[in-house]
């Protein structure tokens, strides 16, 4: 008789712009999921992750990092959080020690949404490797008085510190249940979806100031093919002609070099050689255009 228990659950993780919040979804994963820079608010959409063993499933939502909208696009992002915190059986609240370790107690959506919470809640100070080990000792003496937290982790999830602690404390509050999904399935996005954010993630660490948060990347066409490249044409739209200029750069050597790049980790994810086709397209308004927005994804069709 296999008396072996099953858990499974969701787990957001929660956290300001920058805390590290993908960072960690890939560190959990083993695998590259999640699309990362150093610039804030990268991720735009729920991304859902799937680890699997034999007495356990975890699914993760990362999510955007929450700020205060100022266009609908924003607020569709603010959603997404929301979203994900209705679904969550637990809630890892992911904070970034090294920049001002006591700024997401001020935010007031973290102390209406976050800390009153009634579900297991587990604050995880990340980049502990940036700061004194005298400090995290203090941190997590502070925060563990304080009551809100079923535990408080120090972590460095770029560097692979502390996760296994991390996964082991998820697990031991997961509810008791069986699997939502096969073993095999990581992700419930399909490929196109992550080809559109490796484009976008490229976006972000080749162009500066405005332009990124001005990019959508729509793919308008995926041949996969057996015996050649799989064919890919991808249209990155933008908001005004000026940032088509900058996409596109001089001579076209800007958008050469973000196709070039950008293949290169297309390929590494789909693990098959690819032909990828750029184009820029300018739809003004976008990220504040209700219609457009539906159209990339942002708002979901109502049931």
């Amino acid at each position: 008789m296999n008396t072996t228990i099953t858990r499974s659950g969701y787990a957001a993780i929660i956290g300001l712009p920058n805390a590290g919040k993908s960072t960690l979804l890939n560190a959990l994963l083993g695998q590259k999921l999640s699309i990362v820079t150093s610039k804030p608010q990268t991720t735009r959409k729920r991304i859902l992750g799937i680890l699997s063993s034999d007495n356990y499933q975890v699914i993760f939502l990362d999510t955007p990092g929450i700020i205060k909208p100022e266009y609908l696009l924003q607020e569709k992002m603010m959603e997404a959080v929301i979203d994900s915190l209705k679904d969550a059986d637990l809630i890892l609240l992911i904070v970034d020690v090294s920049d001002d370790d006591n700024k997401f107690l001020k935010n007031e959506f973290i102390k209406e949404n976050i800390l009153r919470e009634k579900r297991p809640l587990i604050l995880l100070l990340n980049k502990v490797d940036l700061i004194e080990q005298a400090k995290v000792k203090e941190l997590i003496k502070k925060y563990e008085s304080q009551n809100f937290f079923k535990k408080v982790i120090p972590l460095s999830a770029l560097l692979n510190f502390n996760t296994e602690e991390v996964l082991n404390s998820i697990i031991e509050f997961l509810p008791e249940g069986p699997k939502y999904y096969p073993d095999d399935i990581v992700a419930e996005e399909n490929e196109r979806f992550f080809v559109s954010e490796i484009i976008r993630e490229k976006i972000f660490e080749f162009y500066k100031e405005e332009i990124p948060y001005s990019t959508e990347v729509a793919i308008l066409d995926f041949k996969e093919r057996e015996d050649k490249k799989h064919f890919i044409n991808a249209e990155i739209i933008v908001e005004k002609d000026s940032q088509k200029g900058i996409i596109i750069g001089k001579q076209g050597n800007a958008i050469k070099k973000l196709g070039l790049e950008a293949r290169k980790d297309i390929e590494d994810f789909l693990q098959h050689e690819v032909y990828l086709e750029l184009r820029v397209k300018v739809r003004e308004k976008w990220r504040r255009d209700e219609k457009q927005l539906k159209s990339f994804g942002y708002i979901k069709p109502k049931e």
